[in-house]
């Protein structure tokens, strides 16, 4: 796909202040415990899919879905 550029007025321009968080903080490791659980096969293929879909992996989405579910609950 090639970009076709045009010449045109951008109009009003608004500066977004910086919200990324320092690089010290994005190499900050959460401590995780290890767990065994048994989930329906469902649920995993689901996860499965939703993560080739979002190029990330299954487990990872599953760990967030219930970090989110507990900080909500606490």
């Amino acid at each position: 796909m090639k970009i076709k550029y045009t010449d045109e007025v951008l109009g009003p321009l608004k500066v977004i202040p910086d919200f990324l968080p320092p690089p010290e903080e994005l190499a900050f490791k959460e401590e995780t415990v290890k767990v065994t659980i048994t989930l329906s096969r469902a649920s995993v293929d689901f996860f499965k899919r939703q993560a080739k879909k979002h190029h990330t992996r299954y487990q990872k989405m599953i760990r967030r879905l219930l970090d989110v579910y507990a900080r909500a609950n606490s």
